[in-house]
Formats: C-alpha cells, sequence, structure tokens
C-alpha cells in the first residue's frame, strides 16, 4: 500500500475515532443531565414560640439570613422546616419525633429544653442549639471544646450574678429578689445555684416563684407580695410572654432585670444579655460545616462574645426610680 494510501487511511480513522468520542461524550453528558440533582438537606427547626410571633419571626429570619450569606438558597439548595411549641415545652418531644421521622440532615434547636428533646429523640441526626444556658450544667453537652456526641451549636454566658450586681446599682438598699423561673429548663437548677451564690456576697435573699406554663405566670407574681425586685430567668415559655410580664413587674413596682434583649423593647427595666438574633446568624455557620461533612462532636460550643445591657428609662420613671449617671454611662443603649 503507497503512503499517500495509509495516511489517508490513518485520517479517515482518525475522523472515525473522533467523532465516536464526540457522540460517547455527547451521550455521557445526555446521561448526565439525566441523573436527579442531588438530594436537597432539610433542616429542622424547633422555637418555643409561635409563628406569628414578631420577635421570633426576627430569630427565624436571622437564621435564614445567615444560611443566605453562606451560599444556601431556600427552596434550590436548603429546605427549612419550622416547628412551632408555642410557649409549650410537652410539645417538644413530639416536635422532635416528628423531624426524625421526616429525616432532616440537621435539627436547629432555641433553648435548652428543645435541645433535650431533640436529644432524647436522636442521638445520630446532628442538633445545632442556640441560646442554651450553661449546656454543661444542663446535660446536653460533655464538653464544650469536644461536645463528643451529636449536640454542639451556641450557648449564652450564665449571668444571674453579674445581673444581680446590676439591680442592686440600681436598688442598693434592696435585700428580698424574687426569681421567676421555670423548673423544667434543664438550666434553672444551675442557675439558682449562682444566683444564691452571687446573692450571699450581695447581701440579698432570695426566693425562686415557678411558672411552668403561660397560664401560670400571673399567679407567680401575685405571690412576690413581700419581694423588692425581680430577676427573670431566660426560658422559652417568659419570652413568649415578654410583655405580660415587664407590665406585671411595673404594676408590682418590682425593679426587674432580665436575660433576653426582647424585654427591652416590651417595656422591662433593663436587659443585661448577648443578642439573641445574632446567635441564631450564627447558628448557620455550625450547619454549614455540618452539612459539608464535620462531626458535631468536633465542632466546639461557642458563646458570646459581647453582652449588651440595655436600660430603658420610661419604665425606670413609671417605677419612680433614678438610674445612677454611671450606669447610663455604661449602656449599650438607653430607651427613652
Amino acid at each position: 500500500m503507497s503512503r499517500p494510501a495509509v495516511a489517508c487511511q490513518i485520517r479517515r480513522r482518525g475522523i472515525v475515532l473522533g467523532c465516536l468520542a464526540l457522540l460517547l461524550g455527547s451521550a455521557w453528558s445526555l446521561t448526565a443531565l439525566a441523573q436527579p440533582p442531588g438530594k436537597v438537606p432539610h433542616i429542622g427547626y424547633i422555637s418555643p414560640g409561635a409563628s406569628t410571633e414578631p420577635a421570633r419571626q426576627r430569630r427565624l429570619d436571622a437564621f435564614r439570613q445567615g444560611l443566605r450569606a453562606l451560599g444556601y438558597v431556600e427552596g434550590q439548595n436548603v429546605v427549612v422546616e419550622p416547628r412551632w411549641a408555642q410557649g409549650h415545652y410537652e410539645r417538644y418531644p413530639a416536635l422532635a419525633a416528628e423531624l426524625v421521622h421526616a429525616k432532616v440532615d440537621v435539627i436547629v434547636t432555641v433553648g435548652g429544653a428543645a435541645t433535650q428533646a431533640a436529644q432524647r429523640a436522636t442521638a445520630t441526626i446532628p442538633i445545632v442549639m442556640t441560646v442554651v444556658i450553661d449546656p454543661l450544667g444542663g446535660g446536653l453537652v460533655s464538653n464544650l471544646a469536644r461536645p463528643e456526641a451529636n449536640v454542639t451549636g451556641l450557648s449564652l454566658i450564665p449571668l444571674v450574678g453579674k445581673q444581680l450586681e446590676v439591680l442592686k446599682e440600681v436598688v442598693p438598699k434592696v435585700s428580698r429578689v424574687a426569681i421567676l423561673a421555670n423548673p423544667g429548663n434543664p438550666a434553672t437548677a444551675s442557675q439558682l445555684r449562682e444566683a444564691e451564690t452571687a446573692a450571699r456576697t450581695l447581701g440579698m435573699r432570695l426566693r425562686a416563684v415557678e411558672a411552668r406554663a403561660p397560664g401560670e405566670i400571673e399567679g407567680a407574681f401575685s405571690t412576690m407580695t413581700g419581694d423588692r425586685a425581680l430577676l427573670i430567668l431566660p426560658d422559652g415559655v417568659f419570652t413568649n410572654q415578654v410583655r405580660q410580664i415587664a407590665a406585671l413587674a411595673v404594676k408590682n413596682h418590682l425593679p426587674s432585670i432580665y436575660g433576653l434583649a426582647e424585654y427591652a423593647e416590651a417595656g422591662g427595666l433593663m436587659v443585661y444579655s448577648p443578642s439573641t438574633t445574632e446567635l441564631e446568624r450564627r447558628a448557620a455557620t455550625y450547619v454549614d460545616k455540618i452539612l459539608k461533612g464535620a462531626r458535631p462532636a468536633d465542632l466546639p460550643v461557642e458563646q458570646p462574645a459581647k453582652l449588651d445591657l440595655v436600660i430603658n428609662l420610661k419604665t425606670a420613671r413609671a417605677l419612680g426610680l433614678t438610674i445612677p449617671p454611671a450606669l447610663l454611662l455604661r449602656a449599650d443603649q438607653v430607651i427613652k
């Protein structure tokens, strides 16, 4: 066979092979396009409140904003499934079981009781907690640096000792302080122990007044006849009733301090706390890491770096109180 003929044959073979490669590539591309898209992760979200409460929606919105900042578009590459306890702790187990049955990829919980219910419902689905006081003392994690199980997230710093100090600055002669507490909250016992330690140093006598549900709050206030000031422990049930609690505190002439920001705009006298919406926003970073393969056990529990002191002067006037100028200068926000 002559060289030109061989060259021609080689060229033909090259063309044929090229065509085959092109056809195979096209077929592969069509097959790839026909494959179902990757599984869209579903994130469960358990809140103590109701979907109709603006404060609760702001928190959920903050979490969603955190997801968007990380590239998640709801309905496209992520689905958020909220569940609302509407102020009733007894609903938590059913809500957690519902999300486990739905096989969500991560469960975000707001508060210690919601986290506890989710933890009891599953030992395998990752749980990201937010706005939880003392998760170590409450038995939710065994170690803050290495949680060691399927729960991690963001916690509040125990602040009752500092809150009592601020309260005494406003009411220097106060000797009897009531503490409104929900015994169903996993953090209540450790909070009360810390408060007792601080009270001895400050020369105060404390009395824990219990309320487990919204319907018990007004009755709890009716027993505070001998108390001269009030500290409200952060709790999902109470946060759903911020306006009621703030109004009852004024009605009963009780200078009060609170551990969640929602109380200030509702008329509470003073708040000393971190930003709960920022905690919710930060929870999205934990979800992102977990969806990308991180284990909750390897993600340290994060505590807020900044605390805010908010003072409501309108409420102070209603109570006939004068806020010390030095305390006003330290305040991050003054509501007039």
